[in-house]
């Protein structure tokens, strides 16, 4: 289990779940309200957040997928006043939502504002959730599986340039920008890269430190989006054209 660093009076928290899953959770120093991103799975955030104090007040959902909706449900028979925030556009596959929302959107959670952005490709009607910086805290970006370290989603429902257009808005965010993705991808993703791209040398030293990091049982999440436009291969390409020649090696590589 990975806290990341006090920012402010917020925090964001990661809690594995399933086998390679990240859920998320904004809250503060102390008992208080939270807010989950995309969970996957209801007992295990349950348990934490009871053993710290925290009232879920909000759920967020990036997209429609299981492994990203299918703790929900108990998570509200829990915390019944809990809201559910999702894409107003696939209210049929997220039934549980008690607040669409759409590009453009401004929230307010737990004090901070939370841009809504529309960013299909792996699915149809994907959001994810920004944070600008405010005061001493940093941005935050909860991406879902559009963008992942070093990678980017299968392309379920979107097309390619769908998907580079979504990853060309996420690489415009601040540098400093900390990418919450939904899954332990980093390894493999980029083993693929330094494979598709050898001798490129930000690529390799970030494979050698995220090595390290999972030799030692540590998440390499989160990201920033200053190191994804250094290393992604995704979010470097330059066109859908590019993408889509490079999602299909990813899909069918086996190194």
């Amino acid at each position: 289990m990975q806290e990341a660093p006090t920012r402010a009076a917020e925090r964001v928290s990661l809690i594995p779940v399933l086998s390679d899953n990240y859920v998320f959770v904004l809250h503060g120093d102390g008992p208080g309200p939270a807010v989950v991103v995309d969970p996957a799975v209801a007992e295990p955030v349950q348990h934490w957040l009871e053993q710290r104090g925290l009232e879920l007040s909000a759920i967020l959902h990036t997209h429609h997928h299981h492994d990203h909706i299918g703790g929900a449900a108990a998570l509200l028979e829990r915390w019944p006043q809990a809201a559910v925030i999702a894409s107003a556009a696939d209210r049929a596959r997220i039934p549980l939502q008690t607040q669409g929302v759409a590009e453009g959107d401004r929230l307010e959670l737990l004090g901070r504002p939370v841009e809504v952005l529309e960013v299909p490709g792996h699915t149809a009607h994907h959001v994810a959730f920004y944070l600008p910086p405010q005061g001493a805290a940093g941005a935050e970006l909860f991406c879902g599986d559009t963008l992942f370290a070093g990678g980017c989603g299968r392309l379920f429902e979107g097309t390619p340039e769908q998907m580079h257009t979504s990853l060309q808005r996420l690489a415009a965010l601040p540098a400093s920008t900390r990418v919450w993705c939904a899954h332990e991808y980093t390894e493999g993703n980029l083993r693929w890269a330094a494979a598709e791209a050898p001798g490129d040398g930000p690529i390799a030293e970030r494979l050698a430190a995220v090595r390290a990091q999972r030799a030692a049982g540590q998440p390499t999440i989160p990201s920033s989006i200053g190191l994804e436009r250094a290393t992604n291969l995704f979010m470097r390409a330059a066109d859908g054209a590019e993408l889509r020649r490079r999602r299909g090696s990813k899909d069918l590589w086996r190194g």
